[in-house]
């Protein structure tokens, strides 16, 4: 019992550290009202948290992000002005040291519309905006939003008659779009202003990660049912409701129901996580050292109980309490018994559950919520199609041995997750006790010994004799030895692409350059003042001035790269993208590479312990320096985040962040240089 209200209270108190940290200060609330049978106003009300504001939608250039509305295109709507916006307060702003409109407290944005369809349809849009209080500035974000328009009946006759004449041309933030006959079929694509191209977002690579952590949480969630605590339980469940129900397609609608009220308590999870850790905010709590030494204790702790060292379990009056509220029958009865489920399995879901969550928690956003719907639309499938279909229950494997065996093979994943943190903790600290030799070292001790547990030469408690091996497991831990046998090349050097943004960087080694170390020393002895060899021995400044000073020397052009220690995609881009011969010959030879550390935790000297504008604080070190420079001069604080100057700190075009695809980056430099060459 001591034990339970340790860990429920540890999970307490840390739920309330992260919330402490994270801001979600803008709500949106939407709603239509009418002007006449065929116009009507569109209303997006922003509730603002009290000191903090947001700002208009006319800025200076230099000026922070304005808030900014983007309509989808549709046949059943035009629009007829630009977004109206209330009065608001103006005053000197002393960071961008010009004058700025914004609001506080609560505002409503207005935009006119006429319908072009009888009948009710819906408009969507997208506002992109930026908050701040009297310390600090967030980061850009955008909201989704959503507008009914229900068309009165009288509507009818006048929308058809305006249906065959040709709409005029409409005005939209100053941009005039060209709208063409209601006849011709019209794409619906965002309509986007100048404004909104250049500060373009990537939705391609978040989509891309939010289909990752839903696939990694789909098979985490069979994994889930491999395990003693839940696979049990498939039979008995599916036999209690074909016993229970006088009809098969009532013992179906029953599991399906079941299926369905699994998923939803493990997405309520989500979305309790969701809201913990806000909606965009936690790339500073990726390289805070305390996040990432409390992930790396708590998973420990997971690894530990698969092992076999001690369970993690709810405590038993709970289960007890929803298992008699289960007996009640009825739709609230088979809600129950999924909550039931829930907590007596908490002992091999919970460690899965909660590696899941923290992973989905570092990447932000919604990920937490997709990571819940992906791991509980695995655990629930089996119980309703076996429900709907019982005579597959006889192809099942009988219990046994071997779901222990795979709780064990989740606790060494989980080990080896952990590691990744207490690196990045490192990473962050520029301590060197946790180096790519001896992170790589620990990996492959891990895998060596699950390879070794996978051949039945190691057992552990909860184990059951082993007589002969599998075919299953003989399979998986050829698997894992050959993983294994991978890992020990990159000791000495090699790049490990499979893994690439796990283990440390090449440069944060023994001996950075692998066995070719020879020939960097003889190119480290010729590196002008404040430079160094990053990856793939590209030179690179780490200080600013210094970098600028030498690229007007040599008359090049300069790409600033914001970057991080902690940063996984950083650690992508340098692995997969700056490694192309093509990209590499321009990094070296055309242009003067600064990497600056936003996460680099060294002390400024003295006389650079300024003031920050951003949250009248004193800036400590190095780290914040560049993470203020970026957020002043750039508006944003992501990384990697890669900007392409002249020697007067000008852009040469658009900036650049993540992006895998090397043929886009590669046109990206290309053009920056180009640009930089028809200036000079």
């Amino acid at each position: 019992m001591k034990k339970n209200i340790f860990l429920l209270g540890f999970f307490l108190l840390f739920s309330i550290f992260v919330k402490a940290q994270i801001y979600n200060p803008i709500k949106w609330k939407t709603s239509v009202e009418k002007i006449s049978d065929t116009e009507y106003e569109l209303q997006a009300k922003a509730i603002i948290e009290s000191g903090w504001h947001l700002y208009s939608q006319e800025v200076s250039d230099g000026g922070p992000i304005p808030t900014h509305f983007n309509f989808i295109k549709s046949a059943d709507f035009q629009l007829t002005d630009a977004v109206k916006e209330e009065k608001g307060k103006t005053v000197n702003d002393p960071v961008f040291k010009m004058q700025i409109k914004f609001f506080e407290k609560e505002t409503t944005f207005r935009q006119r519309v006429k319908i072009l369809s009888a009948k009710p349809f819906k408009i969507k849009a997208e506002v992109e905006f930026m908050v701040c209080n009297d310390e600090n500035c967030l980061p850009p974000s955008s909201d989704e939003l959503e507008f009914t328009v229900s068309p009165s009946t009288k509507a009818k006759t006048l929308i058809e008659a305006a249906v065959k004449e040709e709409t005029k041309t409409v005005a939209i933030d100053s941009s005039i779009i060209e709208v063409k006959e209601k006849t011709e079929v019209v794409p619906a694509e965002i309509v986007k202003t100048p404004q909104k191209e250049i500060r373009k977002r990537e939705p391609k690579t978040q989509s891309r990660s939010l289909w990752m952590i839903f696939l990694l949480s789909f098979f985490s969630g069979f994994a889930a049912l491999l395990t003693p605590c839940v696979f049990p339980m498939i039979p008995m469940t599916v036999s209690f409701f074909t016993k229970q129900s006088k009809t098969k397609s009532q013992g179906i609608r029953k599991a399906v129901f079941y299926g369905i009220a699994i998923i939803a308590i493990y997405i309520f999870l989500g979305a309790v996580v969701t809201w913990i850790f806000g909606a965009d905010s936690l790339n500073a709590l990726s390289t805070n050292v305390w996040f990432n030494l409390i992930f790396f204790v708590l998973l420990m702790i997971f690894a530990f109980s698969f092992l076999g060292a001690f369970e993690i379990m709810l405590p038993n009056a709970w289960a007890n309490k929803v298992d008699s509220q289960a007996d009640r029958g009825g739709i609230v009865g088979i809600l129950f018994m999924a909550l039931a489920l829930a907590i007596v399995s908490f002992s091999c879901t919970g460690p899965i559950v909660g590696t899941l969550l923290v992973e989905a928690a570092s990447r932000g956003g919604i990920a937490p919520f997709v990571g819940m719907f992906g791991f509980s639309l695995a655990l629930a499938l089996p119980f309703t199609l076996f429900a709907a279909f019982p005579g597959w229950l006889n192809s099942l494997p009988k219990s046994g041995g071997w779901l222990n065996s795979v709780k064990v093979f989740l606790g060494f994943l989980e080990m080896a997750l952990a590691f990744k943190f207490l690196s990045n903790a490192d990473l962050v600290l520029q301590l060197h006790w946790l180096e790519r030799e001896t992170f790589l070292a620990i990996w492959i001790a891990i895998f060596g010994t699950l390879a070794f547990y996978l051949f039945g030469k190691i057992q552990l408690p909860h184990d059951s004799p082993i007589t002969n091996l599998s075919v299953p497991r003989l399979g998986l831990g050829v698997l894992v030895l050959a993983f294994t046998i991978y890992l020990i090349p990159g000791i000495w050097g090699a790049p490990l692409k499979m893994i690439s943004g796990f283990p440390p960087p090449m440069h944060y080694s023994e001996i950075p350059n692998g066995l070719n170390n020879s020939t960097s020393k003889e190119i480290t002895q010729n590196l002008p003042e404040g430079a160094e060899l990053g990856p793939h021995n590209i030179m690179a400044f780490t200080d600013y001035d210094l970098g600028m000073q030498y690229a007007k020397k040599i008359g090049k052009p300069v790409m600033i790269d914001f970057t991080g220690h902690a940063c996984v995609n950083c650690r992508k881009m340098e692995d997969n993208v700056w490694s192309d011969e093509k990209v590499q010959k321009i990094l070296k030879g055309d242009l003067v590479l600064i990497s600056l550390y936003v996460d680099d935790k060294r002390e400024l000297n003295p006389n650079e312990q300024v003031t920050s504008q951003i949250t009248g604080k004193k800036l400590k070190y190095i780290g914040q320096k560049w993470s203020e420079f970026q957020t002043l001069t750039y508006k944003t604080n992501a990384q990697p985040f890669y900007v392409l100057v002249d020697h007067n700190g000008e852009t040469l075009n658009e900036t650049s962040a993540y992006n895998p695809d090397i043929e886009e980056y590669l046109n990206w430099l290309r053009k920056g240089v180009s640009n930089f060459e028809k200036s000079s």
